[in-house]
């Protein structure tokens, strides 16, 4: 039995959470063309004989303007610790960047295997290709390199292979059939947010987070109600739309997915609450779930 944990790091809209549920071919992260799409620890599970990873996808780092984007890099960085594999995923479309290079700096003081993961390679030529590596590789020594396309699960087998030779752990964490050890209430709510960053354009996405209020199961039906928290009125009303069409549409969206997750009939109620300020209120943030981490 070989088994360990694995961290996934890197800039905002890299495809963390795409190559995640790509490596699990299922979806345990939400993703959206957003910036800053993932704001918590998500845990995904790969099982196969005799082998167990623990994957954690982190919120992408950044420079913080926010008491949440401080919470947010913290918790990323947290990451870089007591794992057996980091995965420093870059957008090889995109090519290197300041952000790139100031992550691998603060690798550098970090003894633990670091792979550079260059992802989108479908969109970029072999020429190029090449040529970003050795770009990385002068600023960083990497353990192994894989370029992926997390997109079309492009060589996300041989990176298994790639992992499987650093695991350091003889004991299984999980059960067999567990993907995610995220709650369920917790994955209902960033499916409300994840259909709502895919309808909302400019500041409105960063403006907006969701918290499941109840979620009640029984034999037939999942009665659900989400908050969407917004942080000022003008923002509501777009969330809200003409006669609450914007509202229905994520409510429905959401709806249907979560029927197919939880393969059950889904009751789903959405309210939208102004909180001026929550991303800047330490209260807020500890009641949404974001004090996991000592902020000073």
């Amino acid at each position: 039995m070989k088994s360990g944990f694995v961290s996934i790091i890197g800039r905002p809209n890299v495809g963390k959470s795409t190559l995640l549920n790509a490596i699990l071919n299922f979806k345990v992260a939400i993703t959206s063309n957003k910036a800053q799409t993932t704001r918590n620890v998500i845990q995904g599970i790969y099982n196969e004989k005799n082998v167990q990873i623990v994957f954690l996808d982190s919120p992408g780092i950044h420079k913080p303007t926010t008491k949440l984007g401080k919470i947010l890099n913290k918790e990323s960085y947290s990451l870089t610790k007591e794992v057996d594999v980091i995965l420093f995923v870059v957008d090889a479309k995109e090519g290197l960047g300041k952000g790139d290079i100031y992550i691998m700096e603060t690798l550098k003081k970090c003894e633990i295997p670091v792979f550079l993961i260059l992802n989108k390679i479908d969109c970029i030529s072999t020429e190029k290709l090449f040529s970003l590596i050795k770009e990385y590789q002068n600023y960083y020594p990497f353990s192994e390199i894989v370029p992926v396309s997390a997109l079309k699960k492009d060589n996300t087998d041989h990176l298994i292979t790639v992992i499987k030779k650093y695991l350091t752990d003889n004991v299984k964490y999980f059960g067999d059939d567990l993907i995610t050890s995220n709650s369920k209430s917790f994955m209902a709510s960033e499916l409300v947010r994840e259909k709502l960053l895919n309808v909302t354009e400019d500041e409105v996405p960063h403006s907006i987070t969701c918290v499941t209020q109840s979620f009640v199961e029984n034999e037939k039906i999942i009665k659900i109600a989400v908050d969407i928290i917004v942080d000022r009125d003008s923002i509501k009303k777009i969330i809200i739309g003409k006669q609450a069409s914007r509202l229905k549409e994520v409510g429905t969206n959401a709806r249907i997915e979560m029927e197919a997750l939880f393969q059950k009939k889904v009751y789903l109620e959405l309210y939208v609450k102004t909180i001026k300020n929550w991303k800047e209120k330490e209260s807020m943030l500890k009641d949404l779930g974001f004090d996991e981490l000592n902020l000073k």
